[in-house]
């Protein structure tokens, strides 16, 4: 699915009028209109239907006019609430805003904080709430009597319907501007926006619904698609080819560096999910110590004992690993290597000294921290770095909170910065490329937070890259290929107590079953 700006939105909406000539206040009745028959489907059963359009004084308060007239002449009691004084309704918005008085339609206006709570004490009980207050062009934090009617809404059990967007959400980003309306629907227009699948916004919309509002196919096709939402259909195309008379010589040949003393755990699963997701050959280097526990646990994974100190990889292991990544398409580091400062400096110096496309992850991001002038140096060649929020906020110095609350932001700005391939852990993970572009997933649920599934994935798109994908498609298809066998045992396991080797067992289920779905 494509994710659109703000701007990029508003860019169609303007080629639409200018270029091939349907009138602005068209599409706000197609908007409007299709936004009550979404409504009316919905909410209309109850005896006496009543709805509340809460409108403020642009386009957005526009559609929830049109939203009114549309209710009210399917028989609904419509109260409409203007947070503007009367005079200050211009443009397109005017036109309905006219209209729905001419109609008959219940309408007042509240400018103040005063005026706003009065009517609200006496407001009644409705069937529904529709938010018409912003629409996508918010970007600075509300305030006053909206901030107020916001809190107002968030407060009331009857459903809430979010006209284009929930008021406060920031279209471009999903970032939370002060406050926002959580609503029970969004009924957006067009296009998806990246606001609302991506969190913190995307835990504002609810069920989410995009309607036609007759954008002609020629504009259409000019949408770009630099930000996608990552559905079964993106990720099938990403999918490697598996030849038939296909070897395990063909199919890639992964090596992963991983393990030390206490977390030989992080090592097995990334190495096996090597395997799982389609590697034709696996080798795991690991600490000399340890190699015969983690040998024991490997049935069809290589491993080799290497150099180590204090139980973890030391720098003296660097030419023997160097010799090992010949021959091999791919290099998966850091999962349970430790943080010792031999582990970091065999991290960096392997990272500088290795060619192969690489992923890295966990321990081997924490090596990175204040040596991220590395990743520039080695711009040409095909990275992936893997952080959950936590680790996001080491490398790059930033507030875990505050990472959270721009999610979006942070993750393209890094990936644009630093030249690499950055997924983004968590609800909605975030793949960002180098060129600015930035997918968002859509598989996966709250089970997948547990220890040791960043090891698995990591695994997966290292074996994904030795299969011969790019960075940013094997991160995209690893991020969304995980999630997929999260979701498919959720019907088992519930969103609680899902075991990361549960996840790593249904990957090839979940590969197969994404292949075979039509």
């Amino acid at each position: 699915m494509k994710l659109l700006t703000a701007e990029q939105m508003q860019a169609v909406d303007r080629r639409t009028i200018d270029e091939v000539g349907i009138p602005g206040i068209v599409l706000m009745e197609n908007a409007g209109r299709g936004a009550a028959e979404e409504i009316q489907r919905r909410f209309a059963a109850e005896a006496s239907p009543r709805a509340l359009i809460m409108a403020g004084k642009g386009n957005n308060g526009g559609d929830g006019y049109v939203v009114a007239r549309h209710l009210l002449n399917r028989g609904w009691g419509v109260s409409t609430l203007v947070l503007a004084e009367r005079s200050s309704i211009k443009g397109d918005a005017a036109v309905n805003l006219a209209a729905l008085e001419n109609c008959g339609g219940e309408i007042a206006y509240a400018s103040d904080g005063e005026a706003l709570g009065r009517l609200l004490a006496a407001a009644g009980d409705f069937t529904v709430l529709v938010d018409a207050l912003f629409g996508t062009g918010l970007t600075k934090p509300v305030e006053g009597p909206y901030l107020q009617a916001i809190a107002w809404l968030n407060r009331q059990i009857c459903p809430v319907v979010a006209v284009d967007i929930p008021s406060g959400v920031d279209a471009s980003t999903g970032r939370i501007l002060g406050a926002a309306v959580r609503a029970t629907l969004t009924v957006t227009f067009a296009f998806a926006k990246i606001g609302h699948v991506s969190y913190p916004g995307a835990g504002s919309v609810g069920e989410l619904v995009t309607v036609d509002i007759g954008i002609p196919a020629v504009v259409e096709g000019q949408v770009p698609t630099e930000h996608l939402l990552i559905d079964a259909a993106h990720a099938r195309r990403m999918l490697p080819v598996r030849s038939r008379d296909g070897h395990k010589g063909i199919f890639g040949h992964l090596l992963v560096v991983a393990g030390s003393m206490g977390k030989c755990g992080a090592a097995v699963m990334a190495a096996e999910s090597g395997l799982r997701g389609g590697a034709g050959l696996v080798t795991l280097a690991c600490p000399q110590s340890v190699q015969p526990t983690i040998a024991s646990r490997l049935t069809e994974v290589m491993t080799a004992p290497m150099a180590e100190f204090n139980g973890e990889l030391s720098l003296q292991a660097l030419d023997a690993l160097c010799a090992l990544a010949e021959g091999k398409q791919a290099l998966a580091l850091g999962p349970g290597l430790g943080l010792g400062e031999e582990a970091g400096a065999l991290v960096r110096r392997l990272i500088l000294d290795s060619a192969l496309p690489i992923v890295i992850d966990a321990d081997g991001l924490s090596a990175l921290c204040g040596h991220l002038s590395l990743l520039e140096r080695q711009a040409d060649r095909p990275m992936v770095l893997t952080p959950h929020p936590g680790e996001m906020s080491r490398l790059t110095g930033l507030p875990t909170a505050e990472i959270q609350a721009d999610r979006f932001n942070v993750a393209r700005d890094f990936a644009v910065r630093h030249r690499v391939v950055l997924v983004l852990k968590g609800a909605r993970t975030l793949t960002a490329s180098p060129d600015g572009r930035v997918n968002v997933n859509s598989s996966g649920h709250p089970g997948l937070a547990s220890g040791g599934m960043g090891d698995v994935l990591t695994g997966l798109i290292g074996s994904l890259l030795a299969q011969g994908l790019t960075a940013y498609d094997a991160a995209t298809l690893g991020v969304y290929l995980h999630g997929l066998a999260a979701d498919r045992l959720l019907g088992s396991f519930g969103d609680a107590g899902l075991l990361a080797t549960d996840v790593m067992y249904e990957l090839p289920a979940a590969r197969q079953a994404l292949a075979r779905e039509v």
